[in-house]
């Protein structure tokens, strides 16, 4: 009766020991061969099948684009820094608040308006059918967010604010 406990008890320990081994070997696989820290368009090449030459000329179009994209994002946390104080400022003038928020949506576009360029010209550089693919996967992302967000307040959604 002993033999058989003991056998069992070994046979868990070593599928507990093989399981737990397995999965923090491909953890570690993961971690060393898919997450690429170092190189932010690596998903690019793999999601799109590009070659050497193709990486290599969307990489230069992101890295001409980056300091653009820093400036946006530096100009729209400015403008919703001011918008901050003045709406906890004692003095919250409707009309102030308004046209701040007119500046942040007005500098939020210019960067969509830009980002969306950058797309095109990073889909030119592309196979047709990727650069096709890429372009109206990034339109959406960029796009996308603020038209649920707007779907879902619409008059046609199920329940308004989108509770349902």
């Amino acid at each position: 009766m002993r033999r058989p406990l003991l056998i069992l008890v070994v046979m868990l320990f070593a599928g507990a020991a093989a399981f737990f081994g397995g999965q923090r070997l491909v953890a570690y696989w993961c971690a060393k061969h898919m997450a690429r820290p170092t190189d932010d368009l690596a998903w690019l090449r793999l999601e799109f099948r590009l070659n050497d030459a193709e990486l290599a000329r969307v990489r230069q179009l992101h890295d001409g684009y980056l300091p653009k994209c820093r400036e946006f994002c530096e100009r729209i946390d400015a403008r919703k820094r001011e918008l901050q104080a003045l709406l906890v400022s004692p003095t919250n003038a409707t009309a102030t608040v308004e046209q701040k928020l007119i500046e942040v949506g007005t500098v939020r576009a210019q960067c969509q308006a830009t980002m969306l360029q950058h797309f095109r010209e990073v889909s030119q550089v592309m196979p047709p059918e990727q650069g096709r693919r890429y372009l109206a996967e990034m339109q959406r992302l960029t796009l996308g967010f603020h038209e649920q967000i707007e779907r879902t307040m619409s008059p046609a959604a199920t329940d308004p604010h989108g509770h349902r």
